[in-house]
C-alpha cells in the first residue's frame, strides 16, 4: 500500500478531464492521477521544484492498481469519504474535487444544495440524494465527536487533558482506553477545581492511572 511519494516530475499530461503526472521515485516512475488545478499550476510552472510531494490514495483492482495523488492530507481523506458512499468511484471522486474545494463541498451537503451536486459530470438525482444523505451524517459524526474531545471551557483544565493523554499514550496505554476514561477525568478535574482546589496534573495522573490499571486487570480475570 503506497500512502504518499516524493519524487522528481518527469512528465503531466492531460486524457479527456483526467490529468496524470509521471513520478521518478529511485528509479521506479510512478502514474498517478491528480486534481486539475494541481495538473494547471505543474503546467503553468507556479511550482518550479521539480521534486514533488503527494498523498497518494492506492487502490487496487483484478487488473490494474491505481494512485490518486493530492497536495495535502485533508483532500486525500475526503476523497476517502467521497468513495465510501455506495455506487461512487473514483472518478465521480476527482470530479467532486476538481469542481469543487472541500469547503465548497461540505456547504453544499449542509445546505443540502442538490443543484450544485448534480452539476459534476456523472451525478445524477438519486447519486447527489444518496451523497447528501450519507455525507451529512458523516459531517455531523465528527462535528459531535469533536465536541466531545475538544469542548473543554477551562483552558487550564483544556490543556491539562492534552498533556495527560500524551503523558498516558508514553506510558503504552491504549487510545480507545485513554477517551473513554477522559470524561470521568474532566469530571474529576473540575471539582478538584472548584471544590478541593487541589487540582494538579500529577493527582489527575495518578486517578487516570488507577482507573486504566483496575480497567485492565478487571477484562484479565
Amino acid at each position: 500500500m503506497i500512502s504518499w511519494i516524493n519524487g522528481e516530475l518527469v512528465e503531466l499530461w492531460q486524457t479527456n478531464q483526467k490529468f496524470f503526472v509521471l513520478i521518478n521515485t529511485q528509479g521506479l516512475g510512478y502514474e498517478i492521477q491528480i486534481l486539475e488545478s494541481l495538473f494547471l499550476k505543474l503546467k503553468t510552472n507556479q511550482i518550479s521544484n521539480k521534486n514533488i510531494i503527494l498523498w497518494i490514495k492506492h487502490i487496487k483492482k483484478e487488473d490494474s492498481d491505481l494512485l490518486f495523488g493530492f497536495i495535502s492530507k485533508d483532500q486525500k481523506n475526503f476523497f476517502i469519504e467521497i468513495l465510501s458512499i455506495r455506487g461512487v468511484g473514483s472518478q465521480i471522486g476527482m470530479g467532486i474535487l476538481n469542481k469543487f474545494s472541500i469547503s465548497e463541498v461540505i456547504n453544499a451537503i449542509k445546505t443540502q444544495n442538490k443543484k450544485l451536486i448534480c452539476s459534476v459530470p456523472g451525478i445524477g438525482q438519486k447519486m447527489s440524494d444518496r451523497l447528501i444523505l450519507e455525507l451529512k451524517s458523516k459531517l455531523q459524526f465528527e462535528e459531535e465527536k469533536g465536541k466531545d474531545e475538544f469542548d473543554i471551557k477551562d483552558p487550564k483544565i483544556n490543556k491539562m487533558m492534552e498533556d495527560l493523554q500524551l503523558t498516558l499514550q508514553s506510558l503504552n496505554y491504549k487510545n480507545k482506553e485513554i477517551k473513554n476514561i477522559l470524561p470521568i477525568l474532566i469530571k474529576e478535574a473540575d471539582l478538584l477545581d472548584k471544590k478541593e482546589n487541589n487540582l494538579s496534573f500529577e493527582n489527575l495522573l495518578k486517578l487516570a492511572m488507577n482507573y486504566l490499571d483496575n480497567h485492565i486487570s478487571n477484562l484479565d480475570r
